[in-house]
């Protein structure tokens, strides 16, 4: 209200001096310290606004508001925020003096949408209203120096310590028989407390369902030689192909390694005093330099000046470092020890199996091994060699190995002593190794201080964490682990190495990246962009899919030995958990404190997505300031990341507290350096532009998905780490399934019934052996399984040789029978119509038309034969096999004639005498027949022929007296007896 009377002050002083045309008229902003002083912002919540310390204030004190704010900083960003507990506290009030069929309303309303509040604020003024700067970058660049080289990149040539072992990753090369790289990390957690989500980089890299929830990524154990960098030659860098032909023009020979100490310390990722100190954990290594007779310089020392002018001579970029690098193998970065003790500990174990190889391998070794290898790893399959002794590789990125180049020459015998050392029994090394001989720095904090981790000081804003950096672990949780649930936003990458499947369509990503460096100058960590990495970036960043999601809660490790809860009992749990369809809304592009490229979504403590994460708190919280979790099936873990106190009304954003665990970020990039401030502003403009189109196409919020994948959008995913998504909830209990390196698997897949009353009970019927009791399959589908492949296929063939069979019948049929102009399928529907009539008609159809052909045939023979020789034809063919039936053609043909005649039945019964004597002798001569022999053909012949004679003149004498008759036939009637 003061600003729009200052304003309107103005505006009228600006109006009366014109209007009296006064040369001395001047106007004035009101006093800012007045306006901050009228706010009167004396809670709690506000003088913790934007603090990134717990529990810290920022506000200015009481004297300072009198004066004026810089006009700068998140103080000033962060002016117009509300009272965040007043607000939840007037809201909270408003909904009890609801009655229930307005709150169902006002429920309803909010689950079918979010993000109401701030539809007219663009991406840019949200970034304000959230505390966040999206006009500057946060992380300074780290180039070379080379004012012509325009991309940082991170491939290198060097040497490979790779291992397979039982624990870790399979698909883990065996290059390095030499160095046990396993035993000088903590895979059990004994000493360290938590690492960044890569976990140890050497000793066989990590399975997928690893407890811990680790990448699954190989072993990538090496030690830079020379850093190539970028790849891209139009930034500056040096191309593959380059690269292969300056090594190709170098010879080099075995090149021997000696192991020097594991020491700690490096950047870290954590800057506050009441946490644990992180750094990383190094092998720090040397090449041991050999010297030709009259040679000032040792062989290694030639081949890196050899190398540098071999590149000179491609015309390597300037990219390429100009010096050799400090020999060293990165073990794990962001480590948190659980107390110095146990960093102390931990450093003695590591350092004593170094000194077991220091005694094994006095003057160092040549690393290789005898297994069999192909290079790059998508062939790693196929054509496999043997790698031999003391190849150095070309490594596109820390995790891919493109090409091996092989030494001039084989080992010397001293030296294959050395390098085949280990496939004999070393056990005496181990045992006469008690000591360790050499200095190491063992401390990862400022000069060795004394430090505990203490689990009590764990609060809800930890949720949000830097994934670069190791967790702070809560009270009774001994393993970290990186399992959350989630909103999956990912797509289909470009990536030949991985591939992922498409979960949504509603946003490309793709648009807010910037793959040709025009904005960006580096990437602090070997990722690049996680929605997807393509083989050759030039960059030399881990080819990786896409894997952008939205986190919602960490369930923290899946190890309950460790603390956490088993991921079959996580599944189980929120198997029941009833939650509507999740609607999403991006709100802004911008850099967080830690260097991170993230996508804010809006946080709607009242959308669907707050009540599920408030459920999830209640649920599968940690029982933290006198709250404690509670679900169905008493399943709890206390590694979760969440308190089961808190709520999303105290999450991020200008309507929460900002104080606990809610905030939906995307995670874009790590710790991305620009080139510049101005670039950094223009890539944030660019980005944000986009997400004022999402906001405008979107201004309620969308329900993720695709026609493939949860096709009604809004569904929750459970990931076992960034990289696999492995079980889905569809919203109002509609069920939920496995999708795992996109396969999808059924929904039955579950261990035995463990809820009271079994498959009674309906908490189980999700499981198998309910599910199939209380589905059971068909006769139909059990007959037809029990077919097998083979038989399936029989059938199959057979049912398609039928309907081959068919239709070719019908087409014959139909070409014959149709009309003209009549089409195939009139044809068939006449056809089916006349075939449709009952059966009696078709009965009687067909004896007419039998009647009707037999007609015509008498009638044809009698326009042919007349009278007499169709009595004659009768009597000779009374002598063949089918003699009975044409003598009962005469018959008939005898009766009709005395019917017409009006005969007496005296007569009839004489004729039906001697139609049956006549019956019985041709049956006779049938039988005669059949018994003659060949030989007597002649006589029985003679004897039919008098038989014929006999019978001709018995049915001459009955026929009508009125018709004439001649003693001997004509000429015309013979000459027709002997046609026939």
């Amino acid at each position: 209200m003061r600003k729009q009377i200052s304003a309107t002050n103005t505006l009228l002083s600006s109006l009366i001096c014109i209007a009296l045309f006064t040369s001395t008229c001047q106007a004035k902003l009101a006093d800012r310290s007045r306006v901050v002083a009228a706010r009167k912002e004396r809670t709690r919540a506000t003088q913790l606004m934007n603090s990134r310390v717990y529990n810290t204030n920022t506000k200015p004190s009481r004297q300072l508001l009198d004066e004026e704010l810089p006009i700068d900083g998140p103080k000033y960003r962060g002016r117009h925020r509300y009272d965040a507990q007043e607000a939840s506290l007037r809201q909270m009030k408003d909904i009890k003096d609801l009655t229930p069929e307005e709150f169902e309303r006002e429920l309803g309303s909010q689950l079918t949408g979010c993000c109401g509040n701030y539809k007219s604020y663009s991406a840019d003024n949200l970034c304000y209203k959230y505390g966040n700067n999206c006009a500057a970058g946060a992380e300074a660049s780290h180039d070379s120096g080379d004012g012509d080289c325009e991309m940082e990149g991170l491939s290198f040539i060097g040497v490979s310590f790779s291992v397979n072992t039982a624990s870790g990753n399979p698909y883990s090369y065996q290059l390095c028989d030499q160095f046990a790289m396993e035993n000088i990390i903590d895979r059990n957690y004994d000493y360290v407390m938590s690492m960044d989500e890569d976990g140890w980089l050497v000793g066989g890299g990590y399975k997928s369902f690893d407890y811990s929830g680790k990448m699954p990524y190989i072993d990538s154990s090496h030690t830079e030689l020379l850093r190539i960098g970028a790849l891209d030659a139009s930034y500056g860098g040096t191309t593959i192909a380059q690269v292969y032909a300056a090594m190709t023009a170098v010879t080099f020979p075995p090149f021997a390694i000696f192991p020097e100490y594991v020491k700690g310390g490096g950047k870290g990722g954590s800057g506050d005093d009441d946490e644990v100190p992180s750094g990383d954990v190094t092998l720090v290594v040397s090449v041991v330099e050999e010297f030709e007779e009259n040679n000032n310089y040792s062989d290694y020392e030639l081949f890196l000046d050899n190398l540098f002018n071999a590149m000179d001579a491609v015309n390597g970029g300037p990219c390429m470092d100009d010096h050799d690098t400090d020999p060293h193998v990165s073990m794990s970065r962001g480590v948190k020890f659980k107390s110095s003790y146990h960093e102390q500990q931990y450093f003695y174990s590591a350092n004593l199996e170094v000194a077991v190889w220091q005694a094994m391998y006095p003057n160092g070794v040549v690393i290789g091994s005898t297994s069999k290898a192909n290079f790059p790893p998508e062939n790693f399959n196929k054509n496999k060699q043997y790698v031999g002794y003391g190849n150095l590789y070309f490594f596109f990125d820390r995790a891919n190995i493109t090409k091996a180049f092989p030494a001039n020459r084989d080992l010397y015998q001293s030296e294959s002593y050395y390098s085949t050392l280990t496939q004999n029994d070393v056990s005496s090394f181990y045992a006469s190794t008690t000591q360790i001989n050499f200095n190491y720095n063992s401390g990862s904090g400022d000069n060795n201080q004394y430090y505990e981790h203490n689990p009590y000081a764990w609060n809800a804003k930890m949720a949000m964490h830097d994934m670069t950096d190791g967790w702070s672990l809560p009270p009774n949780c001994k393993q970290e682990g990186e399992t959350f649930f989630g909103i999956p936003l990912s797509r289909r990458s470009g990536s030949k190495l991985q591939s992922t499947s498409t979960f949504q369509n509603q946003f490309d990503f793709e648009y807010l990246v910037d793959r040709n460096f025009t904005y960006i100058k580096s990437f602090g960590t070997n990722h690049g962009w996680l929605i997807g990495e393509e083989v050759g970036n030039g960059a030399g960043s881990i080819v990786d899919k896409d894997t952008t999601h939205i986190p919602l809660f960490y369930t923290g490790t899946t190890n309950p030995d460790m603390g956490g809860l088993s991921l079959s009992n996580i599944i189980k749990v929120v198997k029941n958990l009833n939650f509507g369809t999740l609607y999403i809304k991006p709100a802004f592009l911008f850099q967080d404190d830690d260097g991170a490229v993230k996508l804010q979504f809006e946080a709607d403590a009242y959308s669907a997505l707050g009540y599920l994460y408030d459920n999830m708190c209640k649920m599968l919280g940690l029982s933290w300031n006198y709250e404690s979790p509670s679900n169905s099936y008493g399943y709890y873990t206390n590694c979760a990341m969440h308190a089961a106190g808190d709520r999303a009304t105290y999450g991020c954003g200008p309507d929460n507290t900002n104080n606990g665990g809610f905030c939906p970020q995307m995670t874009i990039a790590y710790r991305v350096a620009f080139q510049s401030d101005d670039h950094a502003a223009a890539f944030f403009y660019k980005g944000n532009s986009y997400v004022d189109y999402w906001r405008s196409l979107y201004p309620n919020g969308v329900a993720v998905g695709t026609n493939n994948f949860c096709k009604d959008g809004g569904c929750l995913g459970l990931f076992l780490n960034r990289y696999d998504l492995y079980q889905v909830f569809k919203p109002d209990l509609g069920g939920s399934w496995v999708e795992y390196n996109g396969a999808t698997a059924a929904p039955t897949i579950s261990p035995a019934p463990t809820a009271k009353g079994g498959c009674d009970n309906p908490h189980n019927s999700h499981l198998d052996k309910c599910f199939k009791r209380n589905h059971p399959r068909g006769a139909t589908a059990v007959a037809w399984q029990s077919l097998g492949p083979v038989g399936q296929l029989s059938v199959f063939l057979v049912s398609f040789m039928s309907v081959t069979l068919s239709l070719s019948i019908f087409l014959a049929r139909a070409r014959k029978r149709r009309r003209r102009g009549e089409s195939y399928l009139g044809f068939m529907i006449r056809d089916m119509r006349k075939s449709g009539r009952g059966g009696k008609k078709r009965r009687g159809t067909k004896s007419r038309k039998k009647k009707s052909r037999s007609s015509k045939s008498r009638g044809l023979s009698e326009d042919l034969l007349g009278d007499k020789s169709r009595r004659s034809k009768s009597k000779s063919r009374s002598s063949s096999k089918k003699r009975s039936s044409s003598s009962g053609g005469d018959r008939k043909r005898s009766s009709s004639s005395k019917h017409r005649s009006s005969s007496s039945s005296k007569h009839r019964s004489s004729s039906s005498k001697r139609d049956g004597e006549r019956k019985s002798s041709s049956s006779s001569r049938k039988d005669g027949e059949r018994k003659s022999s060949s030989s007597k053909h002649r006589s029985s012949s003679k004897d039919r022929s008098s038989r014929r004679s006999s019978s001709g003149s018995r049915s001459r004498s009955k026929s009508k007296s009125g018709r004439t008759r001649s003693a001997k036939p004509d000429k015309d009637e013979m000459s027709k007896r002997q046609l026939v």
